[in-house]
């Protein structure tokens, strides 16, 4: 039986794979050069047995809780949870000694134990703690976060992120929230409306009505403001929206100007985004305060998608001033661009991680759509997925993750959303009501 300590450093080499061959590792005795390149490792297993309800009222809650932690880990594809009637020791006690020996004998490695207590005006208190069961240690100190219960989700998504951080040494992305669009009604008749929900598919939230076309979403770095194209005049325009009271207003409403795909920077008072005027389209930034509005790019190519580096120093965008379609960096003052993919086939949609060290990307080639990730100088490529239709990637908020939308072929196919591991592991649908398109991830919430 594997240590949890051997898990971890299971891991790391795991993590060290998705950086390429070679990658370096510094050990007591100096570098250790490992070489791997598949990055694949046995899940660990863990238990969540059901929390421990202090009062009548946290019973119901105490359970679904438990849930939640537990799918939340054990869809990360790192983690795999024992089933409940597996389990030979019964946690009834918060404080009660943990008796090791039943974890042990059924292979649990790690055991998150926790209790769920109300109080007055709908108050909600969740604390865990987290064992390293073959050490027979707890991992790090208990915590607890308090709320309310119509909250009890987030509550478990926070110890879900505690939990997946002590063990694996990443930064979390539960407490995390998804914007996209929602679809409805057959392809030649399609209406699409923003919707918002938790990175898991649950309590989701219209946005927009069904009236006119939007597209392309795209949280502010607080995750309270959401930029998004809209059709609603009969030509793309950006709108602004308050995810809270969803207000909404246009932006750089020009009289014969066609603008889109926009983003963020990361201070949230510019915006990135391209702007047509008759046959030319480049990219500006919009001073949110002042209204300025700056050209970035000028050329007779077709220049988009715009995405700005974590630090705002630059921008990644694609363009087809080389004759096809591939991604270039430049200055986020302008400037000379540098183009930074190679390889065959046609490249759009990059994004920036939030980790600052990689572009995800949508390819296209051999007719087969791919998701995949390159460094910043364009090196180290990673095909992550092939299908009939993949495209548009939005990191997960700690850059382990990748979010995207896959239609399948046929004229009945519909879109939809999924993840995958940034190793190209764990491929799996996200769940929606409906057909779903452009997803962007969310900064973690506060």
């Amino acid at each position: 039986m594997r240590h949890l300590a051997t898990y971890l450093l299971a891991l790391a080499l795991s993590t060290l794979a998705v950086a390429g061959p070679g990658a370096q590792a510094q050990g007591r005795d100096g570098p250790l050069r490992i070489e791997i390149t598949e990055g694949v490792i046995e899940p660990l297993p863990f238990a969540v047995p059901d929390f421990v309800a202090e009062d009548g009222r946290a019973r119901d809650l105490a359970a679904q809780i438990a849930d939640v932690v537990a799918a939340d880990l054990a869809g990360t594809g790192l983690f795999r949870e024992i089933p409940e009637n597996a389990h030979i020791s019964r946690v009834t006690s918060f404080d009660s000694p943990v008796q090791f020996s039943d974890w042990k004998a059924i292979n649990a490695q790690a055991l998150v134990t926790g209790a769920v207590a109300t109080g007055a005006g709908g108050r909600l208190t969740v604390k865990f703690r987290l064992f390293d069961v073959f050490a027979e240690a707890p991992l790090g100190e208990g915590l607890q976060f308090q709320g309310s219960t119509g909250s009890w989700r987030r509550m478990a998504h926070k110890v879900s992120d505690a939990v997946y951080s002590r063990i694996t040494g990443e930064a979390p992305y539960f407490d995390s929230r998804v914007v996209f669009v929602s679809e409805t009604g057959p392809k030649n008749d399609r209406r699409k409306r923003l919707a918002v929900m938790d990175y898991d598919g649950a309590n989701m939230q219209y946005l927009t009505g069904d009236q006119s076309l939007v597209l392309a979403p795209r949280f502010s770095p607080d995750g309270r403001r959401v930029l998004y194209t809209s059709y609603e005049t009969g030509f793309p325009r950006i709108n602004i929206l308050d995810v809270t009271t969803v207000q909404r207003r246009a932006l750089d409403d020009q009289p014969g100007t066609m603008s889109f795909a926009p983003r963020f920077a990361p201070d949230g008072r510019t915006v990135v985004f391209s702007l047509n005027r008759g046959a030319n389209t480049d990219i500006f930034t919009l001073d949110l305060a002042s209204g300025e509005r700056r050209r970035l790019t000028s050329s007779a190519a077709i220049e988009t998608a715009p995405s700005f580096s974590p630090d705002g120093r630059f921008v990644v965008f694609e363009s087809d001033r080389s004759g096809t379609q591939q991604l270039y960096i430049m200055s986020a003052s302008g400037g000379e661009a540098r183009r930074i993919s190679f390889g065959k086939g046609r490249y759009g949609t990059p994004v920036w991680s939030p980790r600052g060290d990689m572009i995800a990307f949508t390819k296209q080639n051999a007719g087969r759509f791919h998701i995949g990730v390159m460094r910043t100088d364009g090196s180290e490529e990673r095909l992550l997925t092939s299908s009939f239709l993949d495209e548009g990637p939005t990191w997960a908020p700690n850059g382990r993750v990748v979010m995207f939308t896959r239609e399948t072929a046929g004229a009945g196919g519909a879109p939809a959303l999924y993840s995958v591991d940034i190793s190209g592991r764990n491929l799996k649908r996200v769940p929606t009501p409906n057909a779903a398109s452009d997803p962007n991830w969310s900064p973690l919430l506060e």
